[in-house]
């Protein structure tokens, strides 16, 4: 899969910015909703499906696999295969940017008598896979030539084992792979964690009719699922993304007069660590009219304009903000003092060396920061010049966090690209334009 010519964007700075409004689907939920409906027996209808690049490919990749995915009005149905249902595909799965998609799906295609061959971009191509195909080959799936990354040959088996895995680091993708792969064992698999991260796969498993059980023990949580289990088709509505919510909340908070509010979205407590940190940093942002829908917490967040100070943010909270933190960081540097961001090693795997771009993109903005070893150190000030070009490094929230930088700084921000924001946000612009941004290609 080639890039297209790269496409500019310039954000000025703006004047307040107001409106009531939703941001898509979570993009996590998206793409385990359609997996998950593959996997079951019958139909599964998803409301509220983000419709971005990724998630699209991951429906494409289930209709390769012989679990046609398609769009009836406003409602996406999956005609689900049940457990172990899935067949060969014709050809190579091209998964574009998406390193969920890919992640997840070795996970499905595991106990599968199948030969899958992995695509994706330039970005996903560069991006590490042994970390989730080493417990997936040790269960048996088998890796041609023994790549770890795109393009690679994936051979599955219906005679999958059972495993007992603890995550050497905190990884819900990990997590959710082999998880998934163990849908299709005789037997139960476990996965072992010393960190809590994004539990969307148990909550949507049980959704859908699986049994998972999660227990503490000397600390550690241990989440494990019953193999060979028959999944029903299910009804799921997908809450507003906190990820994309993030930009527009930062915004709010750093264009002085702004208030927003955004509805209806995901709160899952393992997801909310970028709203916590806005508010210890003294951000005005408040969740209002909690509820449940679907097995998930979720509210509408307003923001005000906030005077911010500088914090330090602990590792331990990474997992739940592991997307933020370009975001956070933009933020940082409008803050009084300086901010310490704590175990960041997931950033240098993302869809570019996060740590050390989020870094270099505030210093061409006359910002002070500093990358050492996996913490990320930030000086605020009073006054953000702006004014720089930012190396995007094809990576969407590099792309998006630089563009609200614009809207507040003295000078505008001009990101070198913003076509792959599409891949998990197409309505960035629209929506924030809808609010009282002011871009310029």
């Amino acid at each position: 899969m080639t890039h297209p010519a790269p496409s500019p964007l310039t954000a000025l700075r703006s004047g307040p910015l107001r409106g009531v409004l939703r941001v898509p689907g979570d993009k996590s939920i998206s793409h385990r909703a359609l997996m998950l409906g593959a996997l079951a027996t019958g139909t599964t209808r998803i409301r509220g499906l983000l419709e971005s690049e990724d998630v699209i490919n991951t429906a494409r990749a289930v209709t390769a696999l012989g679990a046609p995915a398609r769009k009836t009005g406003e409602t996406w149905e999956v005609l689900g295969r049940g457990t172990g249902g899935l067949s060969q595909p014709e050809g190579p799965i091209d998964f574009g940017n998406s390193g969920t998609g890919t992640r997840l799906m070795m996970g499905v295609i595991a106990p599968h008598d199948v030969n899958v061959t992995m695509v994706g971009d330039a970005s996903l191509s560069k991006r590490p896979m042994a970390r989730v195909l080493s417990p997936l080959k040790e269960m048996g799936l088998a890796v041609e030539e023994n790549r770890d990354r795109l393009p690679l040959t994936i051979r599955g088996t219906s005679q999958l084992t059972p495993f007992v895995y603890k995550l050497p680091v905190p990884s819900a993708q990990v997590k959710s792979a082999i998880l998934l792969a163990g849908l299709g064992t005789a037997g139960s698999t476990t996965v072992i964690e010393k960190e809590a991260t994004r539990d969307h796969t148990e909550r949507m498993l049980r959704h859908f009719g699986a049994e998972v059980t999660t227990a503490i023990k000397d600390g550690e949580t241990h989440i494990t699922i019953k193999g060979q289990a028959e999944l029903e088709g299910r009804e799921v509505t997908v809450p507003g993304d906190p990820s994309s919510a993030a930009f527009l909340i930062a915004a709010a908070l750093l264009v002085p007069g702004s208030e927003i509010t955004i509805e209806g979205v995901l709160v899952n407590p393992t997801r909310t660590g970028f709203y916590t940190t806005l508010q210890e940093m003294g951000g005005d942002v408040v969740f209002l009219n909690e509820r449940e829908e679907g097995g998930e917490p979720v509210a509408d967040i307003r923001a005000r304009f906030s005077k911010l100070s500088g914090v330090t943010v602990p590792a331990e909270r990474a997992p739940s903000m592991i997307d933020e933190y370009p975001m956070l960081a933009v933020v940082a540097a409008f803050a009084d003092g300086v901010t310490r961001m704590e175990g960041l090693a997931e950033l240098k795997v993302k869809e570019s060396d996060r740590l050390a771009a989020t870094a270099d993109g505030l210093i061409a903005n006359g910002i002070r920061a500093e990358a050492e070893g996996d913490t990320l150190t930030v000086y605020g000030t009073d006054q953000v010049l702006g004014g720089g070009l930012v190396a995007t490094h094809l990576d969407h929230r590099m792309a998006m966090s630089f563009l609200v930088m614009g809207l507040a700084s003295e000078n505008s921000v001009t990101v070198d690209d913003v076509g792959m924001i599409a891949t998990s946000f197409p309505e960035f612009r629209s929506l924030m334009e809808r609010i009282g941004s002011n871009f310029r290609a």
